[in-house]
């Protein structure tokens, strides 16, 4: 069982409590503005336009422009909304609610007598709906909408955009299971939402049509193909024959590899894995892991970024990981957490919650700039002035984060991910699935945020959390029972991260106390579960491992060969020109150096602790080529955190450092 860590979970907290007041107070009125075009300058959005002209057509079947920007548009109020949904949550704001009333209001207008929404197919594309599934996103745009649909509901309690996408969910399911209408989405992501819009509303046509759609996707490898030809029109070209990009090359339960455009392959996966958790379909749920293998293990970055090529946003083959032309997009890091959540409930496995971690505080948080109003789609693991966003093959790598996106996915996604960071933090198991690892009710602490967590109604206890995570490793629960007990038994799971141990040769261990005292504790798949009758005032601290580790990359990934990274915690570092006179890419760590922490600085971006280690710099001759050693000099080397890079001007930036 879920818990609605949102509600119950009251973040303070000094790193992601910033984040979030800076998603509250500044990324959603800055994201609202762009939508509605009130910026200059900023590239425009005509999203909140789209849907206003779609409601005219409706009322007066005519429409006094055209629609403008992707054929996805819809979808970047949807989830502005779904962010929005959370702030409110978070932090009531009566004048927000209002607006966000009125865009769902908009959004009402914009839905046709069917059920039928879609501004773009309304506006531009009339007679033609539901004719180019592969490329014209109209699944993708709904499962948004009802994404954004439920968040609302649970974080308002207000059915208004419930109502709406309940509709358009009914008209996709008379069309596609009633009428038995052949296809599946081009972009998966409606698949997760009906799983999400079941839970909301208990109706099991919802679920039902999830599992269609994951059912038939693949069994025809042939059907965009079919599609194509067969009606006339085309939106980007038609079909190309890469059934991979759009993972229906085979059915869900045989596809091997994680293949394809990546934000399509994790969403997908992460509705597969909804899926299986709410039916108990072990062969679904086979694909799942599976697929995670395929991710974890070969094909994702040590920043958690998955996708390395700009061609198709895509996976490619194992260990091909590129570092300056690194795809990465934003977007995908954050299906890789959806994913890596819904992993979590089917298995109880911490290997999950690393994942999720690494992914968010690396890639994810380096998708936004540290004041909130600018945002990379790609994020790359080196940067180089002068070629990154300006030479033909690395257009994409852009050195500097611009204020908005023709394709503005990345940023609303962010928002809403973010502004939600507590629904991935926690975790409740009533036992009843027998995989808890300790029978009875469990609750699990899967990431590191200060805060209280209230579960007087769930457990009778209230748990607060201190720490200064990700800088500092302790992690401190004090234990507050609730009506009038003076204990309350329960078994509280701690994920012990993966980097938490001495040396590469040692498991993942921290240090465990109760009350001062050190206790030992049944670690299982990653968990350290501590079953006790806590009294008021009781406190279990952990303290995790945060040496500076090297990391050395596999020899098959040629990219970073002979080079090294460095982490600490959940952290993954690198080299900036702003902190390293004279640039990083001539920079060589020498191989016995030993890394060290700089004082943590509050004063240099929204406070940070950098690195430093003993290296050499190459000097340049001048010469595009020498036959003679060029000459060398010793110097220090200093490291920031990844997700801080970019944030002083465009130069020099490099993850992996030559090792001599």
């Amino acid at each position: 069982m879920n818990i609605d860590a949102l509600r119950l979970f009251t973040v303070d907290d000094a790193f992601l409590g910033r984040y979030m007041r800076l998603v509250t107070g500044t990324v959603i009125p800055y994201q609202e503005d762009i939508l509605n075009d009130r910026i200059p300058g900023v590239e425009k959005s005509h999203a909140v336009e789209n849907f206003r002209l779609a409601a005219l057509e409706n009322e007066t079947g005519s429409c006094p422009g055209e629609f403008h920007g992707m054929v996805f548009q819809d979808s970047d109020v949807a989830k502005w909304l779904e962010a929005a949904a959370y702030s409110l949550a978070l932090k009531p704001d009566a004048a927000l609610e209002k607006r966000c009333d009125e865009m769902i209001a908009l959004i009402g207008r914009a839905q046709q007598k069917d059920g039928y929404l879609n501004s773009y197919f309304t506006v531009k594309e009339k007679g033609r709906r539901w004719t180019n599934l592969r490329e014209a996103h109209e699944l993708y745009c709904a499962g948004h909408l009802m994404e954004a649909a439920v968040a609302y509901y649970e974080c308002t309690g207000k059915r208004n955009l419930l109502d709406i996408m309940c509709r358009m969910a009914d008209h996709i399911y008379t069309r596609f299971v009633t009428e038995k209408a052949p296809g599946f989405p081009g972009h998966p992501e409606v698949e997760l939402a009906l799983v999400r819009l079941y839970g909301a509303t208990g109706e099991t046509h919802y679920l039902e049509l999830a599992r269609h759609f994951i059912d038939v996707r693949g069994v025809d490898s042939e059907y965009f193909r079919k599609e194509s030809e067969g009606r006339g029109w085309q939106l980007w070209g038609g079909w190309n024959g890469d059934k991979e990009y759009t993972q229906s090359h085979a059915p869900v339960r045989e596809q091997q590899d994680a293949v394809g455009h990546a934000v399509r392959a994790v969403y997908l996966y992460s509705g597969m894995a909804s899926a299986a958790l709410e039916t108990g379909d072990g062969s679904l749920a086979a694909a799942c892991r599976r697929l995670w293998e395929s991710i974890t293990r070969r094909r994702m970055y040590i920043t958690g970024a998955i996708g390395s090529a700009y061609e198709g946003e895509a996976f490619t083959k194992d260990y091909q990981l590129p570092n300056d032309t690194a795809y990465g997009e934003t977007c995908a890091s954050i299906g890789l957490i959806f994913f890596a959540r819904r992993m979590l409930e089917l298995d109880k496995n911490g290997e999950y919650a690393d994942v999720m971690e690494r992914a968010f505080y690396n890639t994810v948080l380096a998708g936004m700039q540290l004041d909130g109003r600018s945002f990379f789609y790609v994020n790359a693991l080196e940067s180089l002035p002068g070629i990154s966003g300006k030479a033909v093959t690395h257009r994409h790598a852009l050195p500097v984060r611009p204020q908005w996106f023709a394709c503005a996915c990345c940023p609303p996604n962010a928002a809403r991910l973010i502004a939600s960071i507590s629904r991935y933090a926690w975790m409740l198991d009533d036992g009843k699935q027998g995989n808890s690892g300790s029978g009875g009710t469990t609750i699990y602490s899967l990431l590191f945020i200060g805060g209280t967590l209230d579960l007087s109604t769930q457990a009778g206890v209230k748990i607060h959390v201190a720490t200064g995570y990700p800088y500092d490793g302790r992690v401190e629960y004090s234990f507050e029972p609730c009506g009038g007990r003076q204990s309350v038994r329960l078994t509280l799971a701690v994920r012990i991260p993966g980097w938490s141990h001495g040396t590469a040769s040692q498991a993942a261990t921290a240090r465990c106390t109760l009350n001062g005292k050190e206790i030992r504790c049944t670690v299982t798949n990653s968990f350290a579960y501590i079953k006790e009758d806590f009294a008021s005032g009781d406190r279990l601290a952990f303290e995790f491992t945060m040496d500076i580790k090297r990391i050395y990359p596999s020899p098959r990934i040629n990219a970073d060969s002979g080079k090294v990274a460095f982490t600490r915690g959940p952290l993954v570092y690198c080299a900036e020109a702003a902190d390293n006179p004279g640039g990083v890419l001539n920079l060589r760590v020498k191989r016995d150096a030993v890394p060290r922490l700089l004082p943590f600085s509050t004063d240099e971006l929204f406070g940070v602790q950098k690195l430093s280690v003993a290296g050499r710099r190459i000097l340049d001759t001048g010469a595009l080529y020498c036959d003679e050693r060029p000459q060398e000099e010793d110097c220090d080397i200093t490291l920031v955190p990844y997700y801080a890079w970019s944030n002083r001007g465009e130069n020099e930036m490099r993850v992996w450092i030559p090792e001599e």
